[in-house]
């Protein structure tokens, strides 16, 4: 685990269920409150536990759109964890494979963010909690 402390409801709909799974399952460290098949809709829908009391929501549909995810594109811009410690969070990332961005420093706040991607692209920014 990387050390999230915590993160209000977040919905996200995933390309691939069973690697987006994995990736929020075992390389952050999030687990599992309940797993639904709904049939009905072709869908599947994960609820995971994020510490601080937040839940994060996967969600799969046949063939979903495709949205533009970079940072500074219209819409969500990114999904933003707290942390202890930035660098630590990072070098675990790393040791799992993911490509992290460099560690840079809030101007206005002075603490340290940085960014990686889920698999689907999506921007997750790792923000210093103090």
């Amino acid at each position: 685990m990387i050390g999230i402390q915590g993160i209000h409801h977040v919905a996200l709909i995933v390309s691939d269920y069973d690697r987006s799974r994995r990736f929020y399952t075992e390389t952050l460290g999030l687990a599992v409150i309940a797993e639904t098949l709904r049939a009905e809709r072709q869908s599947w829908k994960l609820d995971l536990a994020v510490p601080g009391g937040g839940r994060l929501e996967l969600f799969s549909f046949p063939a979903p759109s495709a949205r533009p995810s970079r940072p500074e594109a219209c819409g969500l811009r990114h999904l933003a964890l707290a942390v202890a410690d930035v660098a630590e969070a990072k070098a675990r990332l790393e040791a799992q494979g993911v490509m992290v961005e460099p560690i840079r420093r809030d101007a206005l706040t002075g603490r340290d963010f940085t960014f990686f991607a889920d698999p689907d692209g999506l921007p997750i920014e790792l923000y210093a909690t103090g």
